[in-house]
């Protein structure tokens, strides 16, 4: 057993890319057919619990404070950093290490590990406070919304377990931006959502496809947050410069916590008419699977009515195989369904609303396998 468990941390260790996340998908199937009933159990009441730990580790700056220190820290220097009460502070670290989010190195004595690192980064830390403050409630609800609507498919921006967690008639993303402290960190945690290290444009033939286009704007990404797929694209492409305008809310703009070097920052809603005209690339990127079909057809529409004789649409999505859809997509797909009565889409579905929208689909580019994210590339009809 030791050997073979040796082997398994030689392989984590070694592994890389596609073949990392087979040994986790490896070690999760292990573990499920592990489990006791007792295991089941014991790990379904500790998922509320630990994202509630890590958020209060985030609000503590736990997890910064170890990550500044190179020495490990002692329950009683944590505590005065914090002016949380020692016992309290104890409980709290001893959780925290037996769920490895610090490391424990010996009694009343904790440092930083690479998941507490991890933690510590604004992106990730947003990542805590969205999931608790955001999603939390929402998944708390969709039980009972599920009930309620007896179980019936309801594509409804303002009728999903959103509205009934939060006690409002506004869809997701139109209250949202009403309320900094839940719209902040969202928008830091879309900063390092998705692939790390894999992006778009090492599948999509960009240079190909822009080719002798001599207008100034060449890329216009809708939505695009804080502007961190700009960021990369004219990194990887530095004549772009002066050539990418970010679009997003007035609010969104204000939450950015750095400088759009080279970038254009223009305030939008991308349900109103397009303010740029005849750009050769309007790239959405993990907005249509916020919006079931009908609000899709009216971000779509807006786009079209701005195209010029070079222009194309370029989705940035996951499409989903028919079968045997990983873990992780057909989570954010049910988190989709309960708080914004969206999902994510398989290649039919694709076809059928970009058709619906008057697109024809050129080509779609997998870049991702485990998750499908893909980039669609489409033309008008």
């Amino acid at each position: 057993m030791d050997e073979a468990l040796d082997q398994l941390r030689d392989l984590a260790t070694q592994a890389d890319g596609v073949d990392r996340h087979k040994v986790l998908d490896a070690i999760r199937d292990l573990q499920l057919q592990l489990e006791t009933p007792h295991d089941t159990l014991s790990r379904f009441s500790g998922l509320q619990l630990e994202i509630a730990a890590a958020r209060i580790g985030v609000d503590l700056d736990i997890f910064k404070t170890l990550e500044e220190n190179a020495q490990p820290l002692s329950t009683a220097v944590l505590s005065s950093k914090t002016n949380a009460a020692p016992l309290v502070m104890s409980r709290l670290l001893r959780y925290l290490a037996s769920v490895g989010m610090i490391q424990e190195v010996s009694r009343d004595n904790f440092a930083a590990n690479a998941i507490t690192k991890t933690l510590a980064q604004p992106g990730y830390e947003g990542g805590i406070r969205h999931f608790f403050d955001n999603i939390g409630p929402v998944l708390q609800s969709f039980p009972d919304f599920l009930a309620e609507t007896k179980y019936q498919d309801v594509s409804n921006a303002t009728n999903s377990a959103f509205q009934k967690a939060f006690s409002t008639d506004l869809p997701a993303f139109v209250w949202l931006p009403t309320k900094p402290e839940r719209f902040a960190p969202l928008q830091q945690v879309m900063t390092v959502q998705g692939t790390a290290g894999v992006p778009w444009f090492s599948v999509f033939p960009f240079e190909k496809e822009l080719g002798d286009f001599a207008d100034t704007d060449v890329f216009v990404d809708v939505g695009g947050g804080f502007g961190h797929q700009c960021l990369a694209l004219l990194a990887a492409f530095p004549g772009l410069r002066g050539k990418i305008i970010l679009e997003d809310l007035p609010q969104t703009f204000e939450q950015i916590p750095f400088k759009l070097d080279g970038i254009e920052p223009k305030p939008h809603n991308f349900f109103e008419p397009q303010p740029v005209k005849g750009a050769r690339f309007y790239y959405l990127r993990n907005i249509l699977h916020d919006w079931p079909d009908d609000k899709c057809i009216a971000i779509l529409q807006p786009l079209i009515a701005a195209f010029g004789p070079a222009s194309q649409i370029i989705i940035d999505e996951m499409v989903l195989p028919d079968s045997g859809v990983s873990w992780e997509a057909t989570t954010i797909d049910l988190t989709l369904m309960a708080s914004f009565g969206s999902r994510e889409r398989t290649t039919a579905q694709w076809h059928a609303l970009l058709d619906a929208a008057g697109l024809k689909v050129l080509r779609i580019d997998t870049y991702q396998a485990r998750r499908q994210d893909s980039i669609i590339q489409a033309i008008p009809k």
